[in-house]
């Protein structure tokens, strides 16, 4: 039996550096969806209607789960919508974070 060989890997997601860890051959995989995390997290922060980076990393989480949703299983619970459809969905649920989140920021 062949020892699995883990490698560290390093990227920056917000101007934020992070070392990972990954089984070695796995590191571009890592590194490119560390880029796509970075482009949905900086598109969110950039349009200024999050802010805080966890706020921003959940609305990242839930736009990239709408994204594997859509296209996994044709009978999901997003396939028969528009893509506009979706982005108002999402939308929806940017406000519902937003609501949620907001008397929690007065907390801190």
């Amino acid at each position: 039996m062949s020892e699995v060989k883990v490698i560290q890997v390093d990227v920056n997601i917000m101007g934020q550096s992070y070392k990972l860890s990954c089984r070695e051959g796995e590191d571009r995989a890592l590194r490119e969806a560390a880029a796509y995390l970075d482009g949905k997290m900086s598109a969110i922060r950039d349009a200024a209607k999050v802010k805080g980076t966890d706020r921003i990393a959940v609305m990242a989480a839930l736009s990239m789960t709408t994204e594997l949703l859509a296209t996994k299983s044709p009978e999901g619970p997003l396939s028969g919508l528009s893509l506009a459809e979706v982005k108002q969905k999402i939308q929806e649920m940017h406000e519902t974070m937003d609501q949620a989140l907001t008397p929690q920021e007065k907390l801190f």
